[in-house]
């Protein structure tokens, strides 16, 4: 049975007032020492990893090519110069330089912590500590590995430290792809992908301008590149997506929540994964409720042998008229299951490492962020789909399904992976997984004539894009009322870049049922068409081997078949407003 956790055991007043104090606290965060460590530690393995790296290349590799090639590339740009050119270059340059650096950190995070009423602190920190320790891992570097600079006319004076790496670039990177992030993340507006595009491409003319003055050699650029950008891999993991340091709670404490028996209806449940790396504090989502008018939130945390289910039913039951979901892709599947049908709106808070759903609904992927979007947006009902197969409960899912490749990879991404690199550990996880036997699977859409194709992968899908922003169904939405399948076969090279071409394009024509038609086949029997997309209502899929399998990112279990029926307007979510 769900347990509601008290208000008194997060430490939130009740007043408005002592809520805004907290959120201004400056105090010393709670899980602090943990986040720091673990930041340390990286920060060590990245700095042994780029003094790994300058060693190789100024020892046993400083012979091979394309290291024998940089002396070509420094002597022509010295004989491209120009004086428009070197007075371009020196305003590039400047951009890098300590100063520079130091004083818009320092502006920007005096910025995002004098903001009315909802003070920036944890992104102020990300930034501030990101350029930090870029700047203690280059020191580092510099004293271990001894490089000399570029044998040309250089434009600027010589510093003292080694040319492997490049501290400008490094310090670019941190700052300007960190101010990148910031505003992809927490600005909304028309102008946010330029502006945050203009950002990330600063590190890379500060690069060129350091090659064009003569005070790198290019791997030295490329350094100064991957030394900032593992600084803010590691700290963005650990304070914006982990978000495992938390802000101070108030010296005040608050009377206890209502229990079930004496809550009236009307209440707002939050329903808790505690095992996703450090999921949001409950003092911030309850911060973020109360100022949309949701009083005195529950908090039911899931457990392992119940996911959600029991507790989403256990709050609808209670009277609540809200909920909200915090954790992975698993969690708010089997919320939103639960809540099908109910006319109860749940608001999507991801904490996970997938977050389809919440990447496809336009949400923020900063869990706070996403809370404060959808409670000021407006309830939408969106699609779900029905999904049942030998071996496996019927259930619902909201994004995805598939089996074979895809599946295979979340079956070996490795959860360690997962905590410390985020989505990327999937696409570690893919290289190994990429010579996954292809299988062969007949497929019914509609109760049309069946039909059979071999596959690497198909992909059932309610929604378009995976994680990095790749849409691999240009034709689904989540309210449209169908579902949408993609089937993989590329074979050899160049299928496998047509099909990447047609990925990462965006596009593509979904057949209906009614129009599919046997594509052209080749000696061996296989079609020629690497990538296949279709539309439908209901998909029966039948595997001549047991394939590998999955919902919504978590693997279930190996089988011969899936079969996947929409669900038209099955479940109502809070949305993000559309207006400017």
């Amino acid at each position: 049975m769900p347990t509601a956790v008290p208000d008194g055991a997060a430490g939130m007043t009740g007043s408005r007032t002592e809520a805004a104090g907290a959120a201004r606290s400056f105090a010393l965060p709670r899980g602090t020492g943990p986040t720091a460590a673990r930041i340390a530690a990286l920060t060590a393995c990245q700095a042994a990893t780029m003094v790994g790296f300058g060693l190789l290349i100024t020892g046993p590799a400083r012979g091979l090519w394309p290291l024998t090639a940089e002396d070509t590339v420094n002597e022509r740009l010295e004989q491209a110069r120009t004086g428009t050119l070197t007075a371009l270059s020196s305003v590039a340059s400047e951009a890098g330089n300590t100063l520079t650096v130091v004083a818009i950190t320092l502006l920007t995070c005096l910025g995002l912590l004098l903001i009315p009423r909802l003070p920036m602190w944890r992104q102020a920190i990300f930034l501030a500590v990101a350029v930090s320790l870029q700047s203690l891992v280059f020191l580092a570097v510099t004293e271990s590995v001894d490089r000399h600079r570029p044998e040309v006319d250089r434009l600027d004076a010589s510093p003292p430290t080694s040319s492997y790496t490049s501290g400008h670039t490094g310090a670019a990177t941190a700052l300007y792809a960190g101010l990148a992030v910031l505003v992809l993340s927490k600005v909304r507006g028309p102008w946010r992908k330029v502006v945050g595009g203009l950002l990330l491409l600063l590190p890379l003319l500060v690069g060129a301008a350091r090659l064009y003055r003569g005070m790198h050699h290019p791997t030295d650029v490329l350094g100064g590149l991957t030394n900032g950008g593992l600084s803010l891999l590691i700290v963005g993991r650990a304070l914006l997506v982990d978000r495992s340091v938390t802000a101070a709670p108030t010296a005040h404490r608050a009377p206890a929540a209502p229990t079930a028996e004496e809550r009236p209806p009307g209440t707002t449940a939050v329903i808790l994964n505690p095992t996703v790396s450090d999921a949001p504090d409950r003092d911030e989502l309850r911060r973020t409720l109360e100022r949309h008018g949701h009083r005195d939130p529950v908090f039911l945390e899931t457990t392992a042998d119940d996911p959600g289910a029991g507790q989403t039913a256990h709050a609808v039951r209670e009277g609540a008229t809200l909920v909200v979901v915090c954790g992975g892709d698993g969690t708010v599947r089997t919320v939103a299951d639960a809540l099908a049908g109910s006319d109860v709106p749940l608001a999507v808070v991801p904490c996970g490492t997938g977050n389809l759903l919440a990447r496809n609904l336009d949400l923020p992927l900063s869990p706070v962020a996403a809370l404060d979007a959808a409670l000021g947006g407006a309830p939408h009902r969106i699609d779900l789909a029905a999904v049942e197969g030998d071996g496996l409960t019927a259930t619902r899912f909201a994004a995805m399904a598939g089996a074979g490749l895809d599946a295979a990879m979340m079956e070996h991404a490795d959860p360690r992976a997962k905590a410390a690199l985020g989505w990327p550990a999937y696409a570690l996880a893919g290289i190994g997984t990429l010579r996954t036997p292809r299988m062969r699977v007949t497929i019914r859409l509609d109760g049309s004539p069946a039909f059979s194709r071999t596959a690497r992968m198909v992909l059932v899908a309610n929604v378009a894009a995976v994680q990095g922003g790749v849409t691999l169904l240009p034709a689904a939405r989540p309210d449209d009322g169908l579902l949408d399948l993609l089937v993989l076969d590329p074979r050899g090279m160049g299928g496998w870049l047509r099909a990447v071409r047609t990925l990462l394009r965006g596009r593509g024509t979904p057949s209906r049922p009614s129009t599919v038609r046997t594509p052209v086949s080749e000696g061996d029997g296989h079609h020629r068409v690497p990538v296949e997309f279709f539309t439908f209502r209901r998909a029966e899929l039948t595997f001549d081997t047991p394939q590998s399998r999955e919902l919504d990112g978590d693997p279930v279990g190996p089988g011969r078949h899936l079969t996947a029926e929409v669900r038209p307007g099955a479940l109502t979510v809070m949305l993000p407003s559309r207006e400017k």
